[in-house]
């Protein structure tokens, strides 16, 4: 019986790792972005940095699923 799947790589850790750290500086840039516009940079922020490292989770699993 022959698996189906190629093995898990370095390069698809890499890939997922840097998927992850993407969509957290994008949530976290925005974050900061909408902060700054009402005054309160750093609470919004880390509100987007906290948003984007569970985002990038969801993101990381739905495209390596099938890996």
């Amino acid at each position: 019986m022959t698996n189906s799947r190629p093995p898990f790589t370095g390069r698809d850790a890499a890939g997922a790792g840097a998927l992850l750290l993407s969509v957290n500086l994008i949530c976290a840039g925005l974050g900061a972005a909408l902060g700054a516009l009402v005054g309160a940079l750093v609470p919004l922020l880390l509100v987007g940095f906290f948003i984007g490292f569970f985002l990038g989770i969801y993101v990381v699993a739905r495209r390596f699923r099938g890996v």
